[in-house]
């Protein structure tokens, strides 16, 4: 992947009428993996631009989700959990994640209500507390999950961890604070014209978003030890010729990687079923992107240690920036 570049991106567009006192700009969301980031940029966004998973380190890149409102425009930059790296991935995970921090106009420390305050969540304290000239706006996730009286002493737990510029408690599920949050992060914004046209809720394509949908639902029911070695790539994706209108169907090639022969039976399952789950539970969410029928072909491969290993990192689109 092409290293971030937000000042690329800051170039405005043509001529365009916005209001006096428009603001634009980045937010970055962080946090220790598994505390809501990408559910709730994508509630944000209103549409669906990030995978979720209750498996740690779900995300591996950045992604943009644009959020559209009158007076503002907010591209929020989705990000790994910040966690200690175990491999030469989690190494190169983190070097994106504290890239990304010094790039934005503002910080969105996501904490969860339903859990207590952890070692992860100080660490990550710590971190931004050296991002002096960045806002970074606290935002309590997962309220749904938790009581009143929980999410107050979540508030006041989460007030003497650093000094925030704002702190809100925000549901992704049931929309709760969401407008709250958004008005606290695009007031941090510099005044400047949109970025993206009218209608863009993403800058990713569509080939890496199918491959991260194909993931989402690898993902599910897999054993603990086997999220973290699954990684998707679509070796061939089109629209197929001689398809009737109206009745337009894409055909996508996809592999899915493995580290282990082991893990590969794990993916295809008795018979193959598992695989065949995986791909009808991709096909919808895939559908629902493109709007189109689709053809999804998946194959499950061996790529031994890839994690660990510069090579196959870069093949798999881990480059040293990620």
């Amino acid at each position: 992947m092409d290293e971030l570049d937000l000042e690329r991106l800051r170039t405005p567009l043509p001529p365009l009428s916005y209001p006096e006192g428009f603001r634009s700009g980045f937010a970055c969301f962080v946090g220790r993996p598994n505390v809501g980031k990408s559910t709730l940029m994508n509630a944000l966004v209103g549409q669906k631009v990030a995978i979720t998973s209750n498996r740690p380190q779900t995300t591996r890149r950045t992604v943009r989700g644009i959020v559209h409102r009158p007076d503002s425009q907010l591209i929020i930059v989705d990000t790994p959990g910040l966690h200690k790296p175990r491999t030469l991935l989690g190494e190169r995970l983190d070097s994106l994640v504290r890239s990304t921090l010094v790039e934005v106009d503002v910080i969105g420390f996501c904490v969860p209500a339903d859990e207590p305050i952890g070692r992860g969540d100080t660490y990550i304290a710590r971190e931004l507390a050296a991002q002096r000239d960045t806002p970074v706006v606290a935002l309590v996730t997962k309220t749904d999950k938790a009581t009143r009286e929980q999410v107050a002493e979540q508030l006041l737990a989460v007030q003497e961890l650093g000094g925030w510029t704002d702190i809100v408690p925000v549901s992704a599920e049931n929309g709760e604070n969401l407008d709250r949050a958004a008005d606290v992060l695009c007031g941090h914004l510099p005044e400047g014209p949109p970025l993206y046209p009218d209608g863009d809720l993403t800058d990713e394509p569509d080939e890496m978003l199918v491959a991260e949908l194909v993931r989402e639902a690898a993902l599910e029911g897999v054993r603990d030890e086997l999220p973290h070695s699954i990684a998707v790539m679509v070796d061939e994706m089109g629209p197929r010729e001689g398809a009737r209108q109206g009745r337009e169907l894409t055909d996508i090639y996809a592999s899915l990687y493995v580290e282990r022969p082991s893990q590969k039976a794990i993916v295809i399952g008795a018979k193959g079923e598992r695989l065949r789950r995986v791909g009808t539970a991709a096909r919808k969410q895939i559908e629902a992107l493109l709007g189109t029928r689709v053809y999804l072909d998946l194959r499950v491969r061996v790529a031994k240690d890839w994690q660990r290993d510069p090579k196959q990192l870069r093949r798999l689109g881990f480059d040293q920036q990620t």
